[in-house]
């Protein structure tokens, strides 16, 4: 089974790689601008996520083959690479075994170590939440507020809502698989993978998953690599500072 992918602009392939419960859609903003800069823009939803298919498998060498695939598909190698969170893990492990396609990668808000389960309040939340009762868009949000207080990951999670049928609220997530598989997404990188080529990492100046400590473990798996702050910016920098975040990408892309 192949990704869901929204493909656009003409130049040079641009793989984006969304977040845990994010999907391609929340890089519309950004990638048409990258479209714009003479990129093929390809924004991938990856499984269990979006539009694309529902598996009981989820782990990051299953990712990084459902995006081998995706490549082999579309034809696409000597393209830029970058992930967002779980996305950043999965575009990492990639670059890792398939340094040959990846001319550039750039990975934001997480580092190559283990990450301990800390979505537990979002999925329960998410769990939580009855269709047949809760009607409105308001109404979910609502629910989801006595799990999630801060508007903007409510926000980010709603993006997931759809109408399933008429009069039918649902999410494009396949939630239990997600839930029952959360720990996965907090697992490191191989210990001696290495990449050799040009890589940016972006980190939001109030985000916790890149620290002064994971420096110097980011450089030993990537010897190219150069770490980036964004200001004003927490875990979904690309949301909240993206002029700065373009600024950045774009300066490392032009090197």
């Amino acid at each position: 089974m192949n990704l869901y992918s929204n493909i656009f602009g003409n130049g040079q392939a641009f793989i984006f790689l969304h977040g845990f419960l994010g999907m391609g859609d929340n890089w519309k903003s950004l990638g048409t601008k990258f479209s714009e800069n003479g990129y093929e823009v390809h924004l991938v939803d990856q499984r269990n996520h979006g539009r694309s298919f529902h598996s009981e498998e989820q782990n990051y060498e299953v990712m990084v083959a459902d995006l081998k695939r995706y490549c082999d598909t579309h034809q696409l190698k000597d393209f830029v690479l970058l992930g967002h969170s779980m996305g950043g893990k999965t575009a990492m492990l990639f670059a890792v075994q398939y340094p040959e396609l990846v001319s550039k990668l750039i990975v934001v808000d997480i580092s190559p170590r283990y990450y301990p389960a800390h979505h537990d309040d979002i999925l329960n939340g998410l769990s939580s939440l009855d269709f047949q009762t809760l009607k409105t868009r308001g109404a979910v949000d609502e629910a989801l507020s006595h799990y999630v207080s801060n508007l903007g990951i409510r926000q980010f999670l709603l993006k997931n809502l759809y109408w399933k049928e008429k009069g039918l609220l649902g999410l494009r997530i396949n939630l239990p698989v997600l839930e029952r598989n959360s720990a996965e997404v907090g697992e490191p990188l191989p210990m001696h993978s290495k990449f050799n080529k040009e890589t940016l990492f972006l980190r939001g100046d109030r985000s916790e998953y890149v620290t002064v400590q994971d420096e110097a473990l980011i450089h030993a798996h990537f010897p190219k690599s150069k770490i980036v702050t964004i200001a004003n910016a927490g875990h979904w920098l690309h949301a909240e500072n993206p002029a700065d975040f373009y600024t950045e990408v774009n300066r490392f892309l032009n090197l």
